[in-house]
């Protein structure tokens, strides 16, 4: 396994990481999950992702009970967890000074943890000023109940406007985005996020980095049986991934990842990889022999030559660019 900075940030995470969206607490129990976790830590994965809204908390309820049964040296791992959206009441929502100390003191709970490594604002928040995130999130860091915070598809202006803020008034600034980024999702990553990467040092842990399963080929020929896009809540993700123009594209790679040797799912993780700008590249997984299948791709982006880079551009076809005003 690989290590890389978070950004500019001391702190090194794999480059390949598990998170739980979707599955811990859904589509799998305690056990899997621990079965998963143990085979991504076992292979050297560092870093495990999770959020306030997975599964209702439960993602992080099972997640902790891992942690504890485990019983791995805490300094070994890093957890983060994402704040936004905690419940139904109308100050369990959001991004207001209440709610980020709360929900981040309820995730602990949760986690069974007396500190989440990386804390993120899961969304932005139109309806609480920008100050008033990053004074609560500085106090979270300030309080130890957190080290580093950061962004989750949030836009270039309002992360550029939290770190303004914060470095005017001595506060603790974000130091990373959780953006969607994969082949098929570019132009926010590779374009309007350039400027972070330059200028902030800012990292990234990116997730979807398959499509939410699309990138694996296994939608191909419909949709199977217990898979992400049978859940019942998914169906927003449906027509996305039954897209004809996307099915061609994905066919179109098959051949690419043969030629290596690989899998689909491995290239598209390893294709993720190459951009030096990606800290770490978030998997899931419903099972163990998918995470150690997932590991392998850290060996496919070492085959990924700028020849190879090459040919994946002309089948993908939708390389990001500069739009003029």
């Amino acid at each position: 396994m690989n290590y890389r900075r978070l950004g500019k940030a001391g702190l090194k995470l794999s480059e390949l990481s598990l998170g739980s969206w979707v599955t811990f607490g859904e589509q799998i129990g305690e056990d899997t999950a621990a079965a998963c976790m143990k085979a991504a830590y076992e292979n050297g994965v560092n870093f495990f992702d999770n959020a306030e809204a997975y599964a209702h908390g439960n993602a992080e309820m099972v997640m902790g009970n891992v942690l504890k049964k485990m019983g791995w040296r805490r300094s070994s791992y890093v957890v983060s967890t994402k704040i936004f959206w905690g419940g139904d009441g109308p100050n369990d929502t959001g991004l207001s000074h209440k709610h980020i100390i709360e929900g981040v003191n309820n995730s602990l709970h949760r986690f069974q943890l007396d500190y989440v490594d990386l804390v993120f604002a899961h969304r932005p928040d139109s309806n609480t000023p920008i100050e008033e995130t990053v004074r609560a999130f500085d106090l979270v860091i300030r309080q130890g109940k957190a080290f580093y915070w950061g962004t989750s598809e949030w836009s270039a202006a309002d992360i550029m406007r939290a770190d303004g803020i914060a470095r005017q008034y001595g506060l603790t600034p974000p130091s990373m985005e959780q953006p969607q980024y994969n082949m098929l999702t570019r132009q926010r990553f590779e374009i309007e996020y350039a400027p972070l990467f330059r200028d902030l040092g800012y990292g990234t842990t990116i997730y979807s980095p398959l499509a939410s399963g699309l990138l694996s080929g296994k939608y191909l020929n419909g949709i199977p049986k217990g898979s992400r896009m049978d859940l019942p809540d998914m169906g927003w993700l449906r027509d996305y991934a039954l897209a004809p123009e996307k099915a061609q594209v994905i066919k179109n790679l098959l051949p690419v990842a043969s030629d290596l040797g690989a899998s689909l799912a491995q290239l598209a993780l390893a294709w993720a990889l190459k951009n030096p700008h990606v800290s770490t590249v978030i998997t899931g997984a419903s099972c163990p022999e998918q995470v150690v299948e997932n590991m392998k791709a850290s060996e496919v982006a070492e085959k990924l030559t700028p020849d190879v880079m090459e040919r994946i551009e002309g089948v993908l076809g939708n390389r990001p660019r500069v739009f003029d005003d």
